[in-house]
């Protein structure tokens, strides 16, 4: 890779010699104030505007213009409005996004994310409704996306950005049922690799619940609504790539500066998310008197949620609490409707809605049913059972990312922290650095009391297992200057040592610590970190994990030639996972496909290892580190023979791929990067090209903090980070950032796929933020007018 020296220069030697930018002027009706609105060289929009409010109904109106086809799918698959668009395929999909939506009092939802929310929400959705207005009036082309689809942009109301929830649902009610699924099958006690469990805690299946009464097609309801849009083939696209929970992460740390080079704080964020082509997040930079923000959010949302305002910089990861719980109930076989409930019966709400179907002269109705907990996904009149999912996202103000409205404009530590009082969701780690020299960290979110269990399983909704409100922010941790001089996350369990997590019962289902672990490794040697620093560590490849596993594999003696190769060339590895790296290779392939699986084989019993699947990696390691019974009664030999043979397995498949020399192999031949725009399928042959990155051989690994999650069947990297950024606080034009496949989401244009080589190599590009730098790296200025 490229050091960020080196990519710097470069960008700058482009950026002077760049040609007089293109100038183009408009009228825009909803315009209040001239404004201009600056393109740089790489895609980013700089948005000048007259007031506050113009500032948002430009965002609006420019997301519009690069990325309508990516925003109008985003709602319509939220709302449940698809099968208009698209046929009665997607009737089931609708139906189920419909049980997740925001149905409570809209007032108390606008006021949960403070003043100017709604306000804000209201001028950007009018900028976005004023560019779907210029298509219709012929002023503006219908982007090819939607003539590809047959499809055409709607118009949206304020509502309709935050009513949408299922776009965030991503929490551990798939665990409760698969965990149900093994107790059922082979007891709790087979669930040991299913799942690493931190802090140490045993769980027990709670009283009245029978865990066999759990249906196999319990979540079909709810994995639909939380799914991208998949469209015909072949083969199937879909609008984001399905990856596995646990790839859904990030990295973050903000430095103090009393530990950086220049004597200012660094702050760093990547964002880690399924790949999608347009890109799930978009820069932006706004500006107009008394507002400043620049940064990236998912387009479809006001504002921004991971940048900096001029003043404060902010950078968010998932804080893995448990935020939503799977309920059972007994229904009455005479009334469906009814379900036991403190002692009697309580009766389900039932919505029916119409849905409207291309194709179809009426629309379909559909029946949505509601218990008091939430909506109901699963029910078996034949059996007196019916399953809902609480979550979270039924409460007022958590609309995902949304809450960022508040802690944006925020000046001050604790104007950052007082406006994280009421962040709902996802819970997130947010980091925090300011021009005085302040960090901090705040874990923010909507935790649920959960008084008598634990929510790892399952839980009778008879009124037994019910919420007692919500953790305050002062009952979760957070840190304010830090003595270390740093503060990072990377979704690891970070609960402090004296967290009384038994009373506070925030969740037990984290990240594998292994990112985390690098990077503190990392930052705690840096006395002085610098920029260069920061960017070599967010596309560092080191996969801290193969150490813990060398150690299990040294003392191992062999005479078999192959397995001796394959200890051999791990053994002499650097414990990197570059893109030319033969070590990496097998080593990846070894722990991903082949090391969980002979370890499950050996430890769970038969009727449990289909769920277990291949085990979580942490829950396997710390097994094979301390071998025990249910290996078997010599688990020392049993843990030797689970590494020999798998290590085999791997070296075997890695030859089957890639020739039988082992000094061939390289980790990015198999492991490589591509953005395919989710209607490729749909496309003329020869405009095919058009709508892909290109392939590119990628480094890193989900362990390593160059996060890059493959596909086992294929080895295509289908997650991690969907944008970086490295800010030099108050020294603002010296930040980087990087976006992936571009900017643009439309096929075809300029900013489609230019950033995604660059990302590819772990190179970055300016985020300039000063009038002069913005001017210096503008390609396009357009210079907009009030129409009347």
């Amino acid at each position: 890779m490229k050091t960020v020296a080196s990519a710097l220069l470069a960008a700058l030697v482009s950026t002077s010699a760049l040609a007089a930018p293109r100038e183009e002027a408009r009228t825009l009706e909803g315009l209040r104030k001239p404004a201009e609105i600056r393109t740089d060289r790489w895609g980013i929009a700089h948005i000048y505007a007259g007031d506050v409010r113009d500032a948002f109904f430009l965002q609006g109106y420019n997301v519009a213009g690069d990325r309508l086809w990516q925003i109008d799918l985003w709602r319509k698959r939220g709302l449940g409005l698809l099968a208009k668009d698209f046929g009665p395929a997607y009737v089931a999909q609708d139906r189920a996004a419909r049980l997740f939506l925001y149905r409570g009092d809209m007032d108390r939802e606008w006021a949960a994310y403070g003043a100017g929310a709604k306000d804000n929400t209201e001028a950007f959705i009018a900028g976005v409704n004023a560019y779907v207005i210029e298509i219709r009036a012929g002023k503006r082309p219908l982007p090819p996306e939607f003539q590809l689809a047959g499809s055409a942009p709607d118009l949206w109301t304020p509502d309709d950005v935050v009513r949408i929830r299922s776009h965030g649902l991503t929490r551990n009610v798939p665990n409760e049922v698969g965990r149900a699924k093994i107790a059922c099958a082979a007891g709790l006690e087979a669930a040991k690799l299913y799942r690493h469990i931190e802090p140490a805690w045993e769980t027990k299946i709670p009283e009245g619940l029978d865990p066999c009464d759990i249906p196999a097609g319990v979540l079909a309801d709810y994995q639909l609504a939380t799914s991208g849009v998949k469209f015909a083939g072949p083969p199937a696209q879909t609008a984001m790539l399905e990856i596995p929970p646990d790839a859904i992460g990030s990295n973050n740390w903000t430095v103090a500066a009393s530990r950086t080079a220049t004597g200012r704080p660094i702050l760093a964020n990547d964002p880690h998310r399924e790949h999608s082509a347009p890109s799930l997040r978009y820069i932006v930079h706004m500006e107009a008197p008394g507002f400043s923000v620049i940064g990236a959010g998912e387009p479809a949302l006001p504002g921004v949620s991971i940048g900096h305002n001029g003043t404060v910089a902010f950078g968010l990861t998932i804080f893995p609490a448990d935020q939503e719980d799977l309920y059972v109930y007994e229904t009455d076989p005479k009334s469906p409707l009814n379900y036991r409930y403190a002692g009697g019966w309580a009766q389900m709400d039932s919505v029916v809605e119409d849905i409207e179907v291309k194709g179809e002269a009426a629309p379909r109705k559909v029946e949505l049913r509601f218990t008091h907990h939430g909506p109901v996904v699963y029910a078996d009149a034949a059996k007196g059972r019916a399953f809902a999912v609480r979550s979270v996202w039924a409460e007022p103000g958590t609309s995902a990312y949304f809450g960022s409205m508040g802690y944006m404009t925020a000046k001050t530590w604790e104007g950052f922290k007082g406006a994280l009082a009421d962040w709902g969701a996802p819970s997130e780690n947010q980091v925090y650095a300011d021009t005085k020299g302040d960090i901090g960290w705040v874990a923010a979110g909507k935790v649920p009391r959960r008084p008598n269990w634990d929510g790892l399983l399952p839980v009778p909704g008879d009124g037994r297992y019910e919420w007692k409100g919500f953790l305050k922010l002062d009952e979760l941790p957070s840190a304010h200057n830090p003595a270390s001089g740093w503060f990072a996350s990377a979704n690891q369990m970070n609960l402090p040592a004296d967290f009384p997590y038994a009373e506070r019962k925030v969740g037990f289902e984290w990240s594998n610590p292994a990112r985390m672990q690098r990077i503190a490794e990392v930052l705690a040697a840096k006395n002085k970190l610098t920029l260069a620093d920061a960017t070599a560590l967010q596309t560092d490849s080191y996969n801290i994990t193969s150490r813990r596993m060398l150690v299990l594999l040294a003392p191992i003696k062999t005479t078999d030639p192959k397995l001796a190769s394959a200890l051999k060339l791990l053994r002499g590895w650097d414990h990197r996972a570059a893109s030319d790296s033969d070590g990496a290779a097998l080593y990846e392939v070894w722990i991903a496909k082949h090391l969980g699986k002979a370890t499950v084989a050996r430890a769970v019993p038969q009727a449990a290892r289909a769920t277990v699947g291949q085990g979580d990696l942490a829950a396997v390691m710390a097994l094979l580190e301390h071998p025990d019974a249910s290996l078997g009664a010599d688990p020392a030999a049993a843990r030797d023979q689970i590494l020999t043979s798998s290590l085999l397995a791997a070296y075997d498949e890695v030859a089957g791929r890639l020739g039988p020399n082992s000094k061939t192999w390289a980790w990015g031949k198999l492991h490589q990067a591509r953005f395919d725009h989710a209607l490729t399928s749909l496309a003329p042959a020869a405009d095919r090209k058009a709508m892909s990155s290109g392939t590119a051989p990628m480094a890193g690994t989900m362990l390593s903090p160059l996060a890059a999650t493959w596909r086992l069947d294929d080895y295509r990297v289908v997650a991690g980070a969907s944008f970086r950024m490295v800010l030099d606080v108050g020294a603002w034009d010296n930040s980087l950032a990087i976006n992936t496949p571009g900017q643009s989401g439309s096929p075809g244009r300029a900013h489609y796929r230019d950033l995604f080589p660059k990302w590819a190599k772990g190179e970055y590009v300016p985020l300039s933020y000063s009038r002069k730098a913005v001017e210096a790296a503008t390609e396009r200025v357009l210079k907009l007018q009030p129409a009347s």
